[in-house]
């Protein structure tokens, strides 16, 4: 196809160029393709059909263009050969002027015309001179919105309320506006030199749609790559605060051109507290205001704070009844472990993992309270020293999403509370009032009863799903064993769920003990209590409380949860890993794929010779040479010289990939995640904003200044 568009463009200077080189640094205005080859779904993108071919040219333009003729010649010229030229000249010159009259006076008649007709297609008219002064200048702005945008520059400026009145102060969009005009900006001086310098620039409302462009174009540069690459994942992360609002980010996986796992942040959603018109919205967002086809999701994954998962199950569970194969998974970012309990509708497990996340936060703010720890640490495991040198490495890492994150925080409970305890207590002015008040707080927050049963039972209900959800982290061969494992897993969760009053009574007993170590008092909540002071007769005892409200609840939700989370089909999707060739080293080359890749039948490009390929590419691993290792992964099997040979392979090979359990083997490939986490750590939460994260996070991404001009005079013209 790439060949065509040379040819009918008659670009002979391209011909030797490969269809990548010509994707990638060419492009073909619209207006040569007809328009039954575009669809036009929105105002920022002009989408053509697969078999779009150009056709519209004007191959004799050029006559009427002066400056073509003006080429040097090697020939002499006789008298009688100028003389002829200078008359074509003036035959020239005259034609031009009637062309001119004809034009003024169709544009006339155009003005005039009844509507109702037809659209006419517009000439292609050069610029005025206005019109051109007002493209320069608003490529001006775009310049200093994308900057803004690249630096993580907040709009806003001085906050009004700090001010005296009467005084003005810019924002930061005029002060660099102002900048630009004094280093000599011709376009933006004319346009401001007669203007107050206590008046606004560009109004608020221009900067928001603006920047609405800027993150429109942006997007659509990742985009335009999902898109060709076909298929994608849907990953969203927890919900962040934006401004004051709620806002869902959202992530997109996709094998590149280059056979690349990527994971690239697309956007911000509004977060709605009614699941369901969240998934509509969730919805309408991805197909219509983003254009991706939804029949090409393979996989769905969401990250949720604490509280938020039951309303995104709601999501996940709305999509997969549209688009059976969008598979709800885990995320291979989070550990399993610490995704189930955030999914658990409990109450208590919710200000529980509210409390981790709060000491873990305050230890990694003050490198002297790490130290004060340490020191605590040392002095509790002074007879188990390599015990306690692990738990200090632990406590300098994020050991809130670890697989055995309630493991390590038993182990470290005892000094936890120590320290904070000789923090809050301290009468010298080691400590400052916020540190000192906040190790109060959650001193008194971790010796809370209802605090330590939490986590005890959470720790030994998680310990049956540790090693499961560990391997599903682990290597490509440790993911497809693990999908083997899961039924022993809920096998041994459904015997803890029948002879619960003896496990739970272990479990209580250990939470007892801890308590006693910490001198805490075994009681019933306090808000349990207050609530039956009325109903004297009613003697409810701790054990049996905690075992109804929190021991039985939470593990028939996280049986629940992993039925929900490993369907037969995502079961079916971890089976056709066996496709990697060190799986298969492992499994003795006796393996069956097809019978776990008809799910993906219909994305094989010749699915009727797929059972031939499989024995082909089995037979090739086979009997390989003695110094050939065996790929170990999907990112080396992709990148295999020779794997376009084995065309239905590689496309089962890049669905598999994309599936949002399968970790991105090359870390530069996930930098739109860790973009994100920098974007919200560096900046205050009054001054993010949604156009300018996309910026900022995607900043190396390419942007045309023209397209944004353009589609900026479309929409506001």
């Amino acid at each position: 196809r790439c060949q065509r568009w040379v040819e009918n463009c008659r670009r002979a200077d391209l011909e030797d160029k490969t269809p990548d080189q010509l994707n990638k640094h060419y492009r073909l205005c619209a207006k040569h393709f007809e328009t039954s080859m575009i669809c036009r779904s929105s105002p920022y993108r002009t989408v053509l059909r697969d078999n779009a071919v150009p056709t519209i040219f004007d191959l004799t333009s050029h006559l009427n263009n002066p400056h073509s003729r003006h080429r040097k010649r090697i020939k002499e010229l006789s008298e009688d050969e100028i003389r002829t030229l200078k008359q074509q000249k003036i035959d020239e010159a005259f034609e031009r002027e009637q062309a001119t009259q004809e034009l003024n006076e169709s544009n006339e008649q155009n003005t005039v015309s009844e509507e109702g007709g037809e659209e006419q297609e517009e000439e292609a008219v050069p610029l005025t001179l206005e019109e051109r002064e007002n493209k320069d200048y608003l490529k001006s702005l775009f310049e200093i919105l994308i900057l803004m945008g690249k630096q993580n520059i907040p709009l806003d400026g001085h906050n009004v309320d700090e001010l005296p009145e009467g005084i003005f102060t810019s924002d930061n969009f005029q002060a660099l506006l102002e900048y630009r005009i004094n280093a000599g900006d011709e376009v933006l001086r004319k346009r401001f030199e007669m203007t107050a310098v206590n008046l606004e620039y560009c109004s608020k409302t221009q900067q928001k749609q603006m920047l609405e462009i800027c993150e429109s174009c942006v997007r659509e540069e990742t985009l335009r790559e999902v898109r060709d690459s076909h298929f994608f994942s849907i990953v969203t992360d927890e919900v962040v605060d934006i401004a004051g609002e709620e806002h869902l980010p959202v992530l997109v996986r996709f094998v590149d051109d280059s056979h690349n796992l990527r994971e690239e942040f697309i956007g911000f959603l509004p977060y709605e507290a009614d699941p369901e018109i969240l998934a509509v919205k969730f919805h309408t967002t991805i197909t219509e205001k983003w254009g991706l086809n939804m029949e090409y999701c393979r996989g769905q994954a969401y990250i949720v704070s604490s509280g938020f998962a039951s309303k995104m199950k709601v999501v996940a569970t709305r999509l997969l009844e549209k688009y059976p194969q969008a598979v709800y998974t885990l995320c291979s970012s989070c550990a399993l472990n610490v995704w189930l309990a955030k999914s658990v509708p409990v109450v208590g497990v919710s200000i529980a993992l509210g409390t981790i996340e709060e000491v873990c936060c305050l230890f990694n703010q003050s490198p002297q309270l790490l130290v004060e720890l340490d020191n605590t640490i040392s002095v509790l495991f002074q007879n188990n020293e390599e015990k306690g040198n692990e738990l200090k490495e632990i406590c300098r890492s994020q050991w809130t999403g670890r697989h055995d994150t309630f493991e390590v925080l038993v182990d470290l409970m005892q000094a936890l509370v120590l320290c904070l305890d000789a923090v809050s207590s301290d009468s010298s002015v080691r400590w400052n009032n916020f540190i000192a008040g906040r190790a109060f707080v959650l001193s008194s927050a971790l010796t809370d009863f209802d605090f330590i049963v939490t986590i005890v039972i959470l720790k030994n209900v998680l310990s049956f799903t540790r090693a499961f959800g560990k391997n599903l982290q682990g290597q490509t061969s440790d993911v497809f064993f693990a999908a083997s494992s899961l039924t022993a897993v809920l096998h041994s969760l459904n015997e803890v769920m029948e002879n619960i009053e003896v496990y739970h009574e272990f479990w209580f007993e250990e939470a007892t003990n801890l308590a006693t170590k910490l001198d805490v008092q075994i009681k019933l909540p306090g808000k349990f209590r207050r609530a039956r002071q009325g109903n004297l007769d009613s003697e409810v005892t701790s054990e049996n409380y905690y075992k109804e409200i929190l021991s039985v609840p939470t593990v028939e939700h996280i049986i629940q949860e992993l039925k929900d989370i490993f369907s037969e089909q995502h079961l079916k999707a971890l089976k056709c890993l066996s496709l990697v060739p060190s799986v298969m080293g492992q499994l003795k080359f006796n393996t069956s794929e097809e019978h776990h890749a008809d799910m993906y039948k219909n994305d094989l490009p010749n699915p009727d010779t797929l059972s031939a390929e499989l024995h082909c590419w089995r037979i090739k691993w086979k009997h390989r040479g003695k110094d050939i290792e065996l790929p170990a992964t999907i990112y080396e099997a992709l990148h295999l010289p020779d794997i376009k040979f084995f065309p239905n392979v590689y496309a089962l090979l890049k669905v598999l990939c994309i599936l949002p359990v399968m970790k991105v083997e090359n870390e530069k490939y996930e930098l739109g995640r860790k973009r994100l986490k920098a974007y919200l750590k560096n900046t205050l939460t009054e001054q993010r904003s949604s156009n300018l994260a996309l910026l900022n996070i995607n900043f190396d991404i390419k942007h045309d200044l023209d397209l944004m001009v353009d589609t900026y005079i479309k929409l506001y013209p």
